[in-house]
């Protein structure tokens, strides 16, 4: 293409301002603040021009109606929020990346009551004068967990870090080999032990602990004897672990703290739903841990936390801890972590209410109803039959770190078609309003209706009628 030519194209590029008038663009402005549509003219018409600077050919001329509704979609994908809703047909029931467990309806209006007004965060409303926001869910956690006292700070790793540097800091603690994981986002125990300043002792070997192997490496240094979750592996064979119970003996024999990082934080034997092997709270407590540390978001089903519970005198010194306030955790966690844990004083409530519980405790009859449910519902909006709607066996997963070598048996619908291909199907569903995250299988593109709520076999089969629709006008 010539200069001249190059010229007379962006000679028919129209100003931002004209373009502010046009009528089809004034609808966009009454749904968008006028920046935001001022921004969506100039980014679209940079793109105009260099389409016209780059191209090698002729190119057609100008389309004003076209160019207008590529305004919109700019503009509305300017103004869309980042932190969206999704339909979650993972079958991962604590799928880190799309946000963990969801919160009860309970704690969700509690929430509000909270949060619409002012409250007692840190009010002593007995004494009238200033109080402590770490009184809030403090004696919930001791009822229901048997500790002396119990903390909340923001999340897990705050809670190990704040354990490590408070009682630990320039003295070692002793951790088997085989615990020391890394988990999602490069989270290592050696890391965070060394930034708290405590000093890592590693015994025994990738597989095999032994008693003997702690006790040997006690010495004057020594201010603590841990255990950590091994979150999302096991190692299984030829292995030994030396259990809470035997570790805590030591640890009062020789007047040491020994502290359990638990991870999950599950407060029920999920046994009788199949997931054996996960201890809870309560146990870890009765086996003798000084302080015990997990989070709220993953089994134990609310907010993201990281809770303490333990010696009355543990709690206390980290509770003093200056790196105590970097932690904090605000109203709004404290609102639905109470709330959650009121749930769990009655356990059939608490597999009723809890979502991350109820899912998990679905029984393999209303797995195959519900998927069966959403493949009809496929079916209805697919009268060419252009695809391939199958219900299937499949496994779910706890996700979260909890429980990784064992699955739960589920019912999946899986999608296929001759013309649409798989991963054509799982990028129209992932681009939706909302998004609809599956997972691609066998070429097949696979929902797990574990972890869809209410209302959402609606939304995917909306969702597979507009992909339908686009194939056959095509």
């Amino acid at each position: 293409m010539g200069e001249n030519q190059i010229r007379q194209l962006l000679k028919q590029i129209p100003g931002v301002d004209a373009v502010l008038q046009w009528e089809s663009v004034g609808e966009a402005l009454l749904r968008h603040p006028r920046k935001i549509v001022l921004d969506a003219i100039r980014e679209e018409l940079g793109e105009v021009r260099n389409q016209i600077l780059q191209s090698e050919g002729a190119l057609l001329p100008l389309d004003p109606q076209e160019l207008a509704r590529a305004i919109a979609r700019r503009a509305d994908r300017l103004s869309a929020f980042t932190l969206r809703p999704v339909v979650n047909a993972t079958g991962i029931v604590i799928h880190t990346n799309l946000g963990r467990s969801l919160l009860p309806e309970d704690a969700l209006t509690r929430l509000q009551t909270i949060c619409r007004g002012y409250n007692n965060l840190e009010y002593d409303l007995q004494r009238g004068e200033r109080g402590s926001r770490y009184v809030h869910a403090e004696s919930i956690l001791c009822e229901l967990t048997g500790s002396q006292a119990a903390l909340v700070v923001n999340n897990n790793a705050g809670a190990v870090f704040l354990a490590l540097n408070t009682l630990a800091a320039g003295r070692e603690v002793v951790v088997s080999r085989g615990q020391l994981v890394e988990i999602g986002g490069s989270f290592r125990i050696p890391d965070v032990m060394s930034a708290s300043g405590a000093i890592l002792k590693e015994v025994g070997t990738t597989n095999r602990t032994h008693l003997f192997d702690y006790a040997a490496a006690i010495s004057e240094r020594t201010a603590m004897l841990m255990k950590v979750h091994t979150s999302n592996f096991r190692i299984v064979g030829f292995t030994k672990e030396v259990s809470l119970g035997e570790l805590a003996a030591l640890g009062q024999e020789r007047g040491l703290p020994v502290v359990e990082d638990l991870g999950s934080g599950c407060l029920i034997d999920l046994a009788p739903f199949g997931l054996r092997g996960e201890t809870t709270v309560q146990q870890t407590v009765r086996a003798g841990a000084d302080l015990v540390t997990f989070s709220g978001d993953k089994l134990l089903g609310g907010p993201q936390a990281g809770i303490l519970v333990g010696r009355k005198e543990l709690i206390e010194k980290c509770r003093k801890n200056p790196i105590t306030r970097a932690l904090r955790v605000d109203k709004m966690t404290l609102a639905v972590l109470e709330t959650t844990l009121r749930l769990y004083r009655d356990e059939h409530q608490a597999l009723e209410k809890i979502p991350a519980l109820r899912m998990i405790a679905l029984s393999p009859e209303e797995l195959n109803r519900r998927a069966c449910e959403l493949a009809l519902a496929l079916q209805g909006e697919d009268p060419e039959n252009l695809l391939r709607i199958e219900v299937r066996p499949g496994f779910s997963q706890v996700g979260g770190g909890s429980l990784p070598a064992q699955d739960l048996p589920t019912s999946v619908v899986a999608v296929q078609s001759a013309s649409i291909s798989a991963n054509r199907i799982e990028e129209f569903l992932r681009r939706n309003d909302p998004p609809i995250i599956g997972r691609i299988e066998s070429d097949r593109f696979l929902m797990d209706v574990r972890t869809l709520i209410a209302g959402e076999t609606e939304i995917i089969a909306a969702a597979c009628k507009r992909m339908i629709d686009e194939s056959v006008n095509r």
